[in-house]
Formats: C-alpha cells, sequence, structure tokens
C-alpha cells in the first residue's frame, strides 16, 4: 500500500466514522497516532499501518500511555503481515495493542459485529464462556468426561474451558456449540479500555526525575503526573493525580511547552491542540515565556512561567486555563 492508498484508507475511516456517530480528528501523518474519534464515552486513538510488523516498542508504549492519559481506546487498522494479508474478523497484536483489518472495523461499526478470534504464536484461539460452558453441560446431566468424550479432548481441557484458564481453538468451540446447540464463545471487546497497567506509573516517576528542573515540575508541585511524549502534536500530556479517575479525561491537559519555537510555529500547534482538545474533551494549553504572547493564541489559553510560579493549588491553574478559554 503506497502513501496514497493509505490516505485513502485513512479517509475512508474518517468517512465511516463520521457517518455512525463519531466525531473525528483532523489526521496527524507525522504522530505516534494517526487520529482520535470519539462517540459519546468512547474514545478511539487509532493508528493505520501498511504492514503492522512495522511498528516497534518504543511507538506502541507511546501510544498505550496516551491511550492511558486520555482514557481511550488504542487500535491499528492494518493490511499486512509480512506477505499475508490480515484476514477479517481476526484480532491479531503488536506490542499489546490490538490490530484488526479495514473489513473488521467496518463490521464493528456498521454491525456491531465483534471479532471472536484471536491470532497469536500457534494459530488462532477463542475465549470460552466458562460460565455458560458449565451450566449447559450440567442442564444436559453430562460429565466432564462425557463432554470431554463427545468433543474429542480430555477431560481435563473440558474444566479448563469452564475456569477460563486456556482458550480453545476455533474448531473445538464450534464443536462444543453444536452438541450443546448454544453460542459459547465471547466477542473481544475492543472498545474496552485498557486496565491500568503499573508500569505506567513507574515510568511517569523515571521521567519526572528527569525533568526536575525544566516547566513541568511546577505543573508536579501543584499535583499533576506529568508525562512528556514524543511524536505528538503536543509536548506533554498532565493529569492530576489526586482527583478520583472518571469515565472522562476532563482532568487532562494537553500542554505545550516553550522551546524557543516562533509565533508562526506556535499558532500552526494551536490549531492540532484545539483539534484534539475538543475531541478529547480534554484541556489545552500553552506554557510560555514569550512576553509577546498575549492570553490566548488561537483560542487556546497561554500561561506563562511567572504566573505558574505563583499558583498553589491545582484549581488556580484551572481557573486561569477556564477563563482565557471563554
Amino acid at each position: 500500500m503506497s502513501t496514497l492508498e493509505r490516505n485513502h484508507v485513512l479517509q475512508e475511516i474518517n468517512d465511516l466514522l463520521a457517518n455512525h456517530g463519531f466525531e473525528t480528528s483532523h489526521i496527524y501523518d507525522r504522530s505516534c497516532f494517526d487520529m482520535m474519534a470519539r462517540r459519546k464515552l468512547l474514545l478511539l486513538l487509532l493508528k493505520v499501518l501498511v504492514n503492522i510488523d512495522g511498528i516497534n516498542g518504543l511507538q506502541a508504549q507511546e501510544i498505550k500511555k496516551l491511550s492511558h492519559a486520555f482514557l481511550a481506546s488504542p487500535l491499528i487498522v492494518g493490511l499486512k503481515s509480512k506477505s499475508e494479508y490480515l484476514e477479517e474478523d481476526v484480532v491479531y497484536e503488536r506490542h499489546g495493542i490490538p490490530v484488526i483489518a479495514l473489513d473488521t472495523l467496518k463490521n464493528m461499526i456498521i454491525e456491531e459485529e465483534y471479532p471472536e478470534i484471536l491470532a497469536d504464536r500457534g494459530g488462532y484461539y477463542v475465549q470460552i464462556n466458562g460460565e455458560i460452558l458449565k451450566e449447559v453441560r450440567e442442564d444436559y446431566n453430562l460429565s466432564l468426561k462425557d463432554l470431554a468424550d463427545l468433543a474429542h479432548v480430555s477431560r481435563e481441557t473440558i474444566y479448563k474451558y469452564e475456569h477460563g484458564i486456556v482458550r480453545a481453538c476455533p474448531e473445538t468451540a464450534m464443536m462444543l456449540e453444536d452438541i450443546l446447540n448454544l453460542k459459547i464463545t465471547l466477542s473481544i471487546d475492543l472498545f474496552k479500555v485498557p486496565d491500568h497497567d503499573k508500569k505506567h506509573d513507574i515510568h511517569k516517576e523515571q521521567v519526572n526525575k528527569n525533568i526536575k528542573n525544566s516547566h513541568p515540575q511546577k505543573l508536579i508541585d501543584l499535583g499533576f503526573g506529568v508525562i512528556p511524549t514524543q511524536k505528538t502534536p503536543f509536548d506533554a500530556l498532565a493529569k492530576l493525580e489526586q482527583r478520583k479517575i472518571t469515565k472522562t479525561a476532563d482532568n487532562a491537559l494537553i500542554t505545550n511547552l516553550e522551546r524557543n519555537r516562533n509565533q508562526r510555529t506556535l499558532k500552526r500547534m494551536a490549531i492540532s491542540l484545539k483539534d484534539l482538545s475538543l475531541i478529547s474533551g480534554s484541556d489545552a494549553v500553552f506554557i510560555l515565556d514569550n512576553e509577546k504572547i498575549k492570553e490566548s493564541l488561537e483560542g487556546i489559553p497561554v500561561i506563562k512561567s511567572w504566573e505558574m510560579g505563583e499558583m498553589e493549588t491545582p484549581s488556580e491553574l484551572m481557573k486561569m486555563i477556564k477563563e482565557r478559554k471563554n
């Protein structure tokens, strides 16, 4: 898939989402993610790849930490792995991020049909609803061995299915469904926000130490966790540590920190900040030393470093951002 074809896929995804109730962001070709999309409480962080093996661990880590900060669902849409095209309604994975084909995304958005098959090392697998399996087996007065013999697996395997210890191959799952005359496989909820990984806290503490003498230190002193980013339209994310996390990321700040940028560059960045702020539901702010720039830039609040130095509580910062945004 050439750059032109990739852009076509991105546009197709944008149209697909926009036609089904999503608000979509601009497309960010030089970012670790390509676009954001929101529908009510669902926020997607999307990346499109020609070859899904092209993403490395650092890029994936960046996407995952952004997803955690924004309470978003990360998703990679790809064309192929090596020389093999991705199969429809199969979920692949790269560095802990789910990967699907474009047709799979269409099925999810248009038909609300979610994939059940996961491609992993060694083949394809499905997750069986162990509680349903056990309940129906007992309703049929079948022992573990009885059902195992009918499905041509071991008694121990049926036990593991019922207790969620192992996944099943699709063929075995289909055989069990035929025997029991009931659907027992579980769909994969790709729109679920991933569970918080404690590694993020460790990484964040290390980052905060590294930036101790820079502008973000004041945000840290005010009680924000600060996550510097790379290959994004902003310089860092800041999120109140002590506030109870809700289903929205309303306490995440998209910050742009002073890096001796000229006003023209800052204006271009402000357009991206406003776009992503609207989609993510987060506040955007510039933290600058430039005295020539007043209280806002292209609608994005501007806080001067000396103003930050006089603040004692996070509410003072949030109040100033709200005032200058309005």
